[in-house]
């Protein structure tokens, strides 16, 4: 459970994503040949979390169509998302030490997100998750 008391940092990969030809292809290739349980946005594997080991976690892995403007400004073929906690005390962190800020924080009923740049333009998603909405949404639907 992510509180705002905590150092903000990232603890962990939150999600791959990556532009290819085809996603569902990708994903179909994925599910039959390495047994990803796959569904609209990829596959969401779960895991648990050390610190709280009765607390499933979650990391989405997601091919975009190569047409995917989601990824911009970055021209990298991919994205990674990490998960933090204490999101907005570090973004504020961030913006102090000179790092590009992309956009405002958006909250979901799934966490909070904000887009940063590292120092080659590599767009980077943060996320402080609520891990406990994909517990309720995909119990038994995810890779393990």
């Amino acid at each position: 459970m992510t509180s705002n008391n905590k150092k903000p940092k990232a603890t962990g990969i939150g999600g791959i994503f990556f532009k290819c030809d085809s996603p569902e292809k990708m994903k179909d290739w994925y599910n039959k040949h390495l047994g990803l349980i796959t569904n609209e946005y990829g596959s969401l594997f779960e895991f648990r979390n050390s610190d709280e080991p009765n607390d499933k976690s979650y990391l989405q892995w997601s091919p975009f169509p190569k047409s995917t403007k989601y990824l911009e400004p970055s021209e990298k073929e991919f994205m990674i998302n990490y998960r933090v906690q204490n999101i907005e005390a570090l973004v504020d962190e961030l913006k102090k030490n000179g790092v590009t800020v992309l956009d405002e924080i958006e909250t979901y009923e799934y966490g909070k997100f904000v887009h940063i740049l590292d120092t080659e333009n590599n767009k980077i998603e943060l996320w402080e998750p609520v891990d406990s909405v994909f517990t309720e949404m995909y119990e038994g639907k995810t890779t393990k």
